[in-house]
């Protein structure tokens, strides 16, 4: 085993012929100087065509800072093509006039005295807004009803145009539902019997309230502070708390490796890849709902990477980077740490897609140091990657490179507000319901705290992962090149177990699931109930989970989603148990836990979890 740690350091015997990625890619993997470049570089013998061209940038810049960075020409775009369209179609015209008699009929037959007892319409199962007791009681039913008939008359209006085309028809249902969204009554006083109701109990206190509680944001929003962190969630000490030591650093991640809880651990570590879109702690959060406590618990190693939250200086960082210095570097540290000859490696949302990607090079260069694959919530094929593509075609993109390349990063705000609008009556006009007409604030939660700790994204990284992955979908089609050669996902040959959420908008499970018609492995796929977070925060004893869970062999006949929902057994309880089986079966008998750190290697424990990285503004 010693030995084998040995040949690996030194860049050989881990693959047939070639050596390791990490080390082609980069000889040195250790921590380099940051490059510190200026965000707007104009060389001082630019023609009048680069400076045009750098001043149109640089006002698509300040209009996407006004339009939070949605593309006025696309938007633009796609109404012109549904309102040309449906102007051309006189037959979905007279379907549209019929829709609106029947509804109508529909709603004054229930308004009349004696009249039909049934509702006209059901909300959505995702649409919690009408759920109170008071809005089933005149006029408040009338008024919800008339309301949501309205919304479905106009998604019947936005979809189903024939010649439309389906980028187009998507953007524009969605923007339907967001002017909608803003006029629902559950937004106004005189419309909401919840809001009438609270202020009669509190004698009008909760507008008092409400107000307050506008004006702490107002005050906030202008002069650009952070929210506040809830009370009670101090990181280090009430989450991303699991026991543990930074392990390696260079300037893209720090390497977190957790102390163990049990006097024996496999042989084989896990190493977890998160997305830099988010703080690596949502996989350790609170104690009792922490995955990395729960996997150490059950005695694995477990490694984690912590990514570097960028400013501009960082402008430059791309995929070629965060694959080399963050996914391969850490694994290079893992094994060399432990001394084990293969790793499972788990990788959450966009850190699955790194992981895929470096999973493939190695497939395609001999390197098998991966006993398993785990992708939670994680996508390989973008072509059907949810809401998200929403904002994803090439006038969009353009916009947002040009904001990007001005500022040298994707920012919070900029992020959090296009998640913001795919959930808008949830995150948005429900919340100011609550917060500003109840006069109420949420009550906090381990899971909102992690929320509000974002990051941001350099341009660019992000300007090709929107290119290459979304726009381009080289990925699965075979275009991806690493280390100067493409890689093809069928040559992944490692048992896959993957994981998708009922209820998830942006790696929706239809997508995930698509491991099955990529991967030449057995793959285990797990569909548990929940959103992107959520479902994946799934801890034994949560109240309401459950799972279905089927494996499928690597040459056995593909079935559609449908099919595999129809024939997948439920389970209740959490799939986290499914899984530590599943990685149990793969792993070697148990031995003494490695060390933390391997000082000897290159390794040193530098200082105690949860690192410097994650706390750094």
């Amino acid at each position: 085993m010693v030995a084998g740690r040995r040949d690996r350091q030194a860049g050989v015997g881990s693959g047939r012929g070639r050596r390791p990625l990490e080390v082609r890619m980069n000889r040195e993997v250790r921590p380099g100087p940051v490059r510190r470049t200026r965000p707007l570089p104009l060389p001082a013998t630019a023609s009048l065509d680069e400076a045009g061209r750098v001043f149109d940038r640089a006002l698509n810049a300040l209009a996407a800072r006004m339009t939070l960075g949605l593309s006025p020409a696309a938007l633009r775009a796609a109404w012109a093509d549904w309102a040309s369209h449906l102007a051309a179609a006189p037959g979905k015209q007279a379907e549209l006039a019929r829709k609106a008699l029947s509804k109508t009929t529909r709603l004054r037959d229930y308004a009349l005295p004696g009249g039909a007892s049934d509702r006209c319409i059901a909300p959505l199962p995702q649409d919690r807004r009408f759920d109170a007791e008071g809005w089933s009681k005149p006029p408040f039913d009338l008024i919800h009803q008339a309301f949501l008939l309205q919304q479905q008359w106009w998604w019947n209006a936005t979809t189903g145009v024939r010649g439309v085309t389906r980028q187009h028809e998507q953007v524009v249902a969605f923007a339907a539902r967001q002017m909608l969204d803003v006029f629902s009554p559950a937004n106004f006083v005189p419309t909401n019997p919840e809001v009438l109701e609270r202020a009669r109990e509190t004698g009008g206190m909760n507008f008092v309230q409400g107000a307050r509680n506008w004006l702490e944001d107002a005050g906030r929003a202008l002069t650009g502070q952070a929210v506040p962190r809830p009370e009670g969630f101090e990181v280090g000490r009430d989450v991303a708390a699991s026991p543990g030591k930074v392990v390696y650093r260079n300037r893209l991640i720090e390497l977190i490796q957790y102390a163990p809880t049990t006097e024996t651990a496999r042989p084989e570590p896990i190493l977890i890849t998160p997305a830099w879109i988010m703080k690596y702690y949502i996989l350790d959060l609170s104690p009792g709902n922490s995955l990395v406590r729960y996997l150490v618990g059950r005695g694995f190693t477990v490694f984690i990477i912590s990514w570097l939250n960028p400013g501009a200086e960082d402008r430059d960082l791309g995929m070629d980077d965060y694959l080399r210095e963050g996914q391969m570097a850490a694994l290079q540290a893992a094994t060399a740490i432990t001394g084990a000859e293969r790793v499972h490696a788990c990788g959450y949302c966009l850190g699955g897609t790194l992981l895929t990607i470096a999973a493939a090079a190695m497939a395609r260069d001999g390197d098998d140091r991966l006993a398993s694959l785990t992708l939670l919530a994680a996508q390989s094929d973008f072509t059907e990657a949810g809401e998200l593509t929403l904002f994803i075609d090439e006038s969009q993109v353009s916009f947002l490179e040009d904001m990007m390349w001005e500022q040298g990063y994707l920012d919070t705000w900029q992020m959090a507000g296009a998640f913001q609008l795919l959930r808008s009556n949830d995150l948005i006009w429900s919340r100011m319901t609550r917060e500003y007409l109840m006069g109420e604030r949420a009550r906090p939660s381990d899971l909102m705290a992690w929320n509000a700790d974002a990051t941001r994204l350099p341009y660019r990284m992000h300007s090709e992962y929107l290119r290459w992955l979304f726009l381009e979908d080289r990925l699965a089609e075979g275009h991806y090149k690493v280390d100067g050669a493409a890689v093809a996902l069928s040559d992944i040959r490692t048992p896959v177990f993957a994981v998708g959420t009922e209820t998830d908008h942006v790696a929706p499970w239809r997508s995930v699931y698509k491991a099955h018609l990529l991967f030449d492995a057995e793959v285990t796929f797990a569909l548990t109930n929940g959103g992107h977070n959520a479902g994946v925060v799934s801890e034994p004893g949560h109240p309401g989970r459950h799972y279905r869970l089927r494996t499928t062999a690597a040459h056995d006949p593909y079935h559609d989603p449908e099919a595999w929902l129809a024939a997948a057994p439920r389970h209740e309880g959490s799939w986290w148990t499914a899984w530590a089986e599943w990685l149990a079966r793969r792993s070697g008998e148990p031995v003494p836990p490695p060390g933390l750190g391997a000082p000897g290697w290159g390794y040193p424990a530098l200082e105690d979890a949860p690192g410097l990285y994650v706390v750094a503004p």
